[in-house]
């Protein structure tokens, strides 16, 4: 039983337009087109697409992605690229899982600011000394 492109943005929550454009782009060539000539998508085509939104949610430029397509659809002489793609894929991954920790770092420390700011009732409470706050406690 195949499926609508509907049909399988109802079920994978990728819009009807973004499984278009990446069909123009080259990302679904394993999609299968009915007699009428509309996609008519396979239940193996979803594991496709999960790998396809995990590689763009996670920064990997269309082109890249396509290029890793293309090599999948070239079968078992391309695997040392495919596993390249996610090497390198995976070191840029966690570089910016890296950075934003370091958002986060920023963030907890405002959380805290205001918050103490507003147990003190004043943003002045950070300007005075440290040892202030403690004899507060």
């Amino acid at each position: 039983m195949g499926y609508t492109i509907s049909q399988v943005a109802d079920k994978t929550g990728i819009t009807a337009h973004t499984l278009r454009f990446y069909d123009k782009e080259g990302l679904l060539p394993f999609v299968d087109r009915n007699k009428a000539g509309n996609r008519d998508f396979k239940e193996s085509d979803f594991e496709w697409l999960a790998v396809i939104t995990c590689l763009k949610k996670s920064g990997m430029p269309v082109k890249k992605i396509r290029e890793f397509v293309d090599w999948s659809m070239e079968g078992d002489g391309t695997l040392q690229q495919r596993l390249e793609v996610f090497e390198i894929h995976k070191k840029a991954v966690m570089e910016k899982i890296a950075e934003l920790e370091k958002y986060m770092e920023k963030i907890e420390y405002k959380i805290w600011y205001f918050k103490t700011a507003i147990d003190y009732g004043t943003e002045a409470v950070h300007s005075q000394n440290k040892c202030v706050l403690a004899d507060d406690e």
